[in-house]
């Protein structure tokens, strides 16, 4: 039952991007259509799944001016546990690879996210910073794994710089969302997942601060971090 709970929750998302399909070509690149689509397919898929999401500090995520989000990244399912708390006009933070996967990539595409080449560090730097003139220029916001690759639920691994110098440049202020350590596991013989708690915690501003900052910044935010998804 797990399985195929797990199944249906992943068939919904090129199904959802489909239907979503019309609106992305009728207003392409807009950022909200990310934050819809994340909306419906992290309740869709979490309905499906039989999970649910206990939420803490829903009020520090800041509706009326660009952040850059970071969040830990454990499993695909975090699409499902996370998805729907996007801030309004939000780009993504994805692998260039992310294109190639059949529905998914097109959308991704034209929500006008931001795709990283992982085996070219230094360029990938160079596109964060240039991101942030799109904070200022469009008021958009980021959401960003700044581990880079999956935990698969072994605490919060070493973060990447991209996201902090974009927002040390644009001078947004750095959101975490922290979800607890999951396996991806039943609790019921129905195959309903395990409950996954997520805390939103109050932003860390970035004003005045220069790239000279930006690793002091980067090991208080993984601090903090740590200590929320260990106290989850």
């Amino acid at each position: 039952m797990d399985v195929a709970r797990s199944l249906l929750a992943w068939l919904s998302v090129p199904v959802i991007c489909f239907l979503a399909l019309p609106v992305y070509i009728f207003r392409p690149f807009n950022p909200d259509n990310n934050r819809l689509l994340g909306w419906t397919m992290a309740r869709v898929g979490r309905v499906i799944l039989g999970m649910k999401r206990p939420l803490q500090g829903a009020e520090n995520m800041p509706k009326d001016r660009p952040v850059v989000v970071i969040a830990n990244h454990q499993y695909n399912d975090d699409l499902f546990v996370m998805g729907d708390l996007m801030p309004p006009r939000t780009v993504t933070v994805g692998k260039s690879a992310l294109v190639w996967l059949p529905g998914f990539g097109l959308v991704f595409w034209l929500g006008g996210n931001v795709m990283l080449n992982r085996s070219r560090s230094r360029k990938a730097v160079a596109v964060m910073q240039a991101t942030s003139d799109a904070i200022i220029q469009d008021n958009k916001s980021l959401w960003v794994f700044p581990e880079g690759t999956r935990s698969k639920g072994r605490g919060v691994q070493k973060f990447k710089k991209g996201a902090f110098y974009a927002a040390v440049a644009s001078g947004a202020p750095i959101v975490m969302v922290c979800n607890a350590e999951y396996r991806n596991k039943a609790v019921s013989w129905l195959g309903k997942r395990e409950p996954v708690a997520v805390r939103i915690l109050p932003p860390v501003e970035t004003t005045g601060l220069t790239t000279d900052d930006v690793p002091a910044l980067i090991e208080r935010c993984h601090q903090q971090m740590t200590a929320a998804v260990a106290s989850l």
